[in-house]
């Protein structure tokens, strides 16, 4: 089993930036696809951005391609989006999740852990 937590959401004004981060326990992430997605009040959670194992290929939703970056630290065990250029259209709720086998996915339904969510707020 693979336990995710994700941190560093909060509350920002438009035109800022966060960074938020994914940190892994229970077994080694390092072979593992994994992404972030989000969740929005009263809409489907939904693809943001995901990174292979080895890190090299990345992938973003187009809403936020040039504005935010996957990124890894398999010696860490620990996944980051840095999102800058902050929009209030990002408030979400953003989950990060990992795929268990197979390649990099942007399906919700690809995931096999997820974590709980961090809380991001732009405001306008």
């Amino acid at each position: 089993q693979v336990q995710l937590v994700e941190s560093g959401g909060g509350l920002v004004q438009a035109g800022g930036s966060l960074r938020l981060s994914c940190a892994a326990s229970g077994r080694t992430i390092s072979g593992y696809p994994m992404g972030w997605f989000r969740q929005a009040p009263g809409k489907e959670r939904e693809f943001v951005a995901t990174i292979t194992s080895s890190g090299d290929t990345t992938y973003y939703t187009g809403s936020v391609k040039g504005r935010f970056t996957i990124s890894r630290d398999n010696v860490k065990n620990t996944v980051y989006l840095q999102m800058n250029s902050l929009k209030p259209d990002d408030t979400a709720v953003y989950y990060c999740a990992a795929r268990s086998s197979g390649i990099a996915t942007t399906r919700v339904g690809g995931m096999d852990y997820w974590g709980k969510g961090t809380l991001v707020t732009v405001s306008s």
